[in-house]
């Protein structure tokens, strides 16, 4: 069934807006934001721009509670509407989704999930960063430390930071010490890399690097204190590579290439 045949029947898309530049949403995402009925977005964390011109009844969602959000969702479906539940990054990241989809399905209210760009790739991107570098590491660890909204206990940032790989922190700069003295508990040292990327793709970007023993004192200087990623690990100070991927080395063999001699 096309966007189109679906307007119709009414339904429910979670669309991932991307980290904060319009052209970073997908063009599914943007193409069933500008055909929609109701749009009920994620407040400052969205760029309102995605939404400029629109003659949609556009909501949100900041000052709402999850009842509210629902209700809203069931006038505009109940009367045929297309809604677009815009998230930022992509939905499955701290977007609180789930909850609003279990409501849902016990209404037999359909809806689909839009993928986005993560603010954690968006931040990557800025950086000039590859996450995953051969013999460096091959993991990435998209986390979070525990605040007002707790973590599993195995998921501390003290036993995540156990294996010492690329480690992507959403939802902790307000927390810079306390995330520092976590993870040097772990692998990392005093030396490794960090990055801090407040506001990923935005015109008001802003980038602080140090090492874990320099992080916290330049981001408080810097003034930053929410919305950023913190970047961990060695791939984000690499000027020189350990290793090239096999990938493209000329003597090495694989489905669509011979090895060179």
């Amino acid at each position: 069934m096309t966007v189109q045949e679906q307007e119709n029947c009414g339904k429910v898309f979670f669309i991932g807006a991307g980290p904060g530049a319009t052209d970073l949403m997908t063009i599914r995402g943007k193409t069933i934001i500008d055909r929609a009925d109701c749009i009920i977005y994620a407040g400052s964390l969205v760029n309102k721009e995605h939404f400029a011109g629109l003659s949609a009844a556009i909501h949100d969602s900041s000052s709402m509670n999850l009842d509210e959000i629902i209700e809203t969702i069931i006038k505009s479906v109940s009367q045929g509407g297309l809604v677009a539940r815009v998230h930022t990054g992509d939905p499955s990241l701290y977007g609180a989704t789930k909850e609003q989809m279990v409501r849902l399905e016990k209404l037999k209210i359909p809806y689909e999930v839009v993928p986005g760009v993560t603010s954690a790739f968006g931040a990557a991107a800025a950086l000039n960063a590859e996450l995953t570098l051969p013999e460096v590491t091959q993991t990435l660890i998209l986390t979070r430390r525990g605040g007002r909204t707790p973590v599993p206990e195995k998921e501390h940032l003290s036993q995540l930071a156990s294996h010492g790989s690329t480690m992507m922190i959403f939802l902790s700069v307000g927390m810079i010490r306390e995330v520092v003295d976590e993870l040097l508990l772990g692998e990392y040292s005093q030396e490794t890399p960090v990055a801090v990327v407040q506001r990923a793709s935005w015109p008001d970007q802003k980038i602080v690097v140090g090492t874990l023993g320099t992080i916290a004192k330049k981001v408080e200087k810097s003034g930053i204190r929410k919305t950023a990623i913190i970047c961990v690990g060695s791939v984000f100070d690499q000027k020189e590579l350990i290793a090239e991927s096999k990938l493209y080395d000329k003597h090495f063999s694989h489905g669509t290439r011979d090895a060179s001699i």
